[in-house]
């Protein structure tokens, strides 16, 4: 029988879809923002991983090699190399005079307490820091120099330089003095090579960057005695060691920063007062050129003038004056103690500010991610527990020998098949009906279809000797329309609703109504499975499905909270569904919608495992994108439609501060941030230990493996699919983790999708491994 529905005005839009109207056309700008977003993320965290120094070889590279191409008289001279006029100089510090140095800072916890006695005793010195470090803690180096002190660059990764390339070094020099202009708004032209000790162990690899620094007017500075305090030898051994020979000068290594300091911190005061007692002064490197030209009556360095390149940039000649400090031990003021430093100026001083700020925002992002990644690993473990507990609980109760719902169900019911150019699907669907071992009426509500739906549907109603089947037609109004359509025809008192590219099982109708005998019950929701299984996207579907979906039932329905009846498969006590208005229009998730609707009611929704159906998922990745992108978003606005229900009392109540809080968490807040597992897994590889973080990965998969098998277990499928989760944790998961995130971004900027008609094969015929 095929009968047509009078044509009707086009209603008049809601408030909701005018406004939403508006936003359609910011469709793309909210996919570009959200790319931003995962980008900008991206960058942070290298950002932070690099700046962190746990990536690529914080190492010596090589040792012993030959120094036969270094000049005999760099090997011999002193601690201080200089390349002015194009030739290697090397300068020693005067007598009676010491060069205090520190390496591999700033530290929060060292430098300050470091600069505190350098104060106490006006002494200055000489730090060779670490850009990473220093784009860090910008605060400790202003204070090094405005406390007098000098400051010289230790690379920015502590990296040997002597087996990278020229663009490597040029970036590790470039990079920390764009940190020093950003902190201090200096750069320096004092340089220590990380790992390097006196000028006899420069070796031919080393040879040719100091070389190349001393070109571009880098002063490289090397020791004369060094504390090795880094070994922690203790006290006694760190003050003896760093005390030079019978009154000789030095250019003397303590370290500030690159481990545990706290001997350095004890030693350095009664040092400093050895030392002063002996007739020592203390002076910077630049104090110590200055010092050794005016007793050889002429110069011989080059940190008093000249600049160095940076990002192609020549900076200004000029020393930068001092602020205060120590007042001439070394016989000259504090602008000669740190005549190695320039004025950041231009778009040096510029970029340098541009760094500090993004190294601000990465401090501050990782540890946040670092929170949230600890919050949504106990929202997962905690959903797979609870999962896994209620789950086994709702098996055990509803496959009882004495359970049951009430007295079996008998009378016939409305079957409605919502159809939108189903010419692929439909007649296998109708002929999965046609088995159906429960008396039905099935209506095909054709919503506007121009692929012949409704005349498909009539002949395979027509060849398969079905009399049960009327065939509505309507002008297209989407599928909340047609499935209202259909209830308001319905014959009978109980209406199931199925999609037109699904085929139940014979017995689907009978299980599926079964609960019905209980008065309580207004709405239950079905087994859905997925028919095309057989390939890569068929089967991560199939594994999300059985684990996502239907494990989440069996724990939604014990809490009496069930948030979703599938439109695959659901069945809904007609009074009911008129009594909350029918289908809405108002959200693009219409099972959502109503299922809530009911529970705000006051009808129990129920899950029945035993009533099985199969449906035609997405075959492509763009079909299941714009699939899953209109789930999402529908959920995302029912659950802001039925708000109100947080605050309501009785069942709406129960739901609003039970069940809505529990979607929110798990099916919003947990994926959003669940490929945080992922990011921090790969980040660690990258940068912290590949070994363990592979580890811990692998144990949350073994997790997720563990609740999939006994999903798997419950639904008697075959466990063989389950060899596709590692894969679908790489991919699906990150997939699924953008259309959600596209999908907040539309929800919150207002936009509103259509009813989207997904590509069919109808390869889903009978159900698989039902005879």
């Amino acid at each position: 029988m095929t009968t047509t529905t009078p044509s009707r005005r086009r209603r008049r839009p809601s408030r909701i879809e005018r406004v939403a109207g508006k936003a359609a056309a910011l469709q793309k700008p909210r996919v570009i923002l959200a790319g931003l977003l995962l980008l900008a993320l991206t960058s942070v965290m290298l950002l932070d991983g690099y700046l962190r120094a746990e990536v690529g070889g914080d190492q010596r590279v090589r040792t012993g090699a030959s120094s036969g191409k270094v000049p005999d008289k760099v090997l011999d001279g002193g601690p201080i190399l200089t390349f002015r006029g194009g030739q290697a100089t090397t300068v020693s510090v005067p007598e009676k005079t010491i060069a205090l140095t520190f390496d591999d800072g700033p530290n929060p916890t060292w430098s300050p307490q470091v600069l505190a006695i350098l104060k106490k005793y006006d002494v200055p010195a000489t730090f060779f820091v670490v850009g990473s470090m220093v784009s860090r803690y910008p605060s400790i180096v202003a204070d090094m120099v405005e406390q007098g002190n000098e400051i010289g660059i230790h690379t920015f990764t502590h990296v040997d330089l002597s087996y990278q390339s020229d663009a490597r070094v040029n970036r590790e020099m470039q990079q920390t003095q764009l940190a020093l202009a950003g902190a201090a708004g200096i750069t320096t032209t004092l340089f220590r090579a990380p790992y390097s000790s006196e000028t006899d162990a420069i070796d031919n690899y080393s040879w040719p960057v100091y070389k190349k620094l001393g070109e571009e007017g880098y002063t490289s500075v090397f020791v004369d005695t060094d504390s090795d305090d880094w070994k922690r030898p203790g006290v006694s051994k760190i003050i003896k060691w760093a005390t030079p020979d019978d009154g000789e000068g030095a250019s003397v290594l303590f370290h500030d920063a690159g481990g545990e300091r706290s001997q350095t911190i004890k030693a350095l005061p009664t040092y400093i007062e050895k030392m002063k007692a002996k007739g020592y002064t203390f002076t910077t490197i630049s104090g110590a050129i200055q010092k050794d030209e005016a007793a050889n009556g002429g110069q011989t360095g080059a940190a008093q003038a000249g600049g160095v390149q940076i990002g192609g940039q020549q900076t200004g000649g000029q020393a930068q004056q001092g602020q205060g400090g120590p007042n001439g031990q070394a016989g000259a003021g504090t602008s000669n103690l740190q005549a190695a430093h320039r004025e950041a100026t231009g778009a040096t001083l510029y970029e340098g500010k541009a760094l500090i700020g993004a190294v601000a925002v990465a401090e501050w992002t990782v540890p946040v991610l670092s929170v949230g990644l600890l919050v949504v690993g106990v929202a997962v473990m905690g959903r797979f527990g609870m999962m896994l507990i209620l789950a086994r609980r709702h098996h055990r109760q509803r496959n009882r020998r004495r359970f049951s719902w009430g007295p079996t169900v008998h009378q016939p019911v409305s079957v409605i098949v919502p159809a939108y150019n189903e010419k692929e699907c439909i007649a296998n669907t109708l002929e999965s009906l046609a088995k159906s071992t429960h008396p039905i009426e099935i209506i095909v509500v054709d919503d506007g279809s121009t692929d012949g739906t409704s005349e498909i549907a009539r002949n395979a109603a027509r060849e398969l000797g079905m009399t049960n089947v009327r065939v509505i037609r309507q002008e297209n109004a989407g599928k909340p329309a047609a499935l209202n359509n259909g209830v308001r025809s319905a014959s009978y008192d109980i209406v199931v609703m199925m999609d037109g590219d699904t085929v139940f099982e014979p017995d689907a109708v009978h299980q599926l109504v079964q609960p019905f005998a209980d008065p309580e019950v207004g709405a239950v929701a079905g087994n859905a499975k997925v028919g095309n299984r057989n390939t890569v996207i068929g089967a991560w579907q199939h594994i999300e499905y059985v684990m996502g979906f239907n494990l989440d039932r069996r724990m939604y329905d014990l809490l009496r909270c069930m948030p979703t009846i599938p439109g695959a498969i659901g069945a809904f006590r007609r009074e009911a569904v008129l009594g909350v208005g029918g289908m809405s229009e108002d959200t693009l998730a219409e099972d959502t919608d109503i299922t809530i609707a009911m529970h705000r009611a006051g009808w129990r929704v129920v899950y029945q495992e035993h009533a099985r159906a199969w449906t035609e998922a997405p075959g492509s990745l763009k079909q299941l994108w714009s699939q899953r992108y209109r789930w999402s978003y529908g959920t995302m606005q029912a659950l802001w439609k039925h708000r109100k229900s947080l605050t309501d009392k009785g069942p709406s109540g129960r739901f609003g501060r039970v069940g809505m809080p529990l979607v929110v968490i798990f099916q919003i807040v947990t994926p959003v941030f669940a490929p945080l597992i992922d990011v921090f897994t790969v980040y660690s590889m990258i940068f912290v230990d590949f070994q363990a973080a592979l580890f811990a990965w692998l144990a949350v998969l073994g997790v997720q493996l563990l609740c999939a098998a006994y999903a798997f277990r419950l639904d008697r499928e075959q466990y063989r699919y389950l060899l596709m989760m590692p894969l679908q944790q790489l991919a699906y998961r990150q997939m699924m983790y953008l259309v959600l995130i596209h999908s907040c971004i539309t929800a919150m900027t207002g936009g509103r999708l259509r009813w989207q008609k997904l590509k069919r094969t109808g390869e889903v015929g009978t159900p698989a491994g039902v005879s």
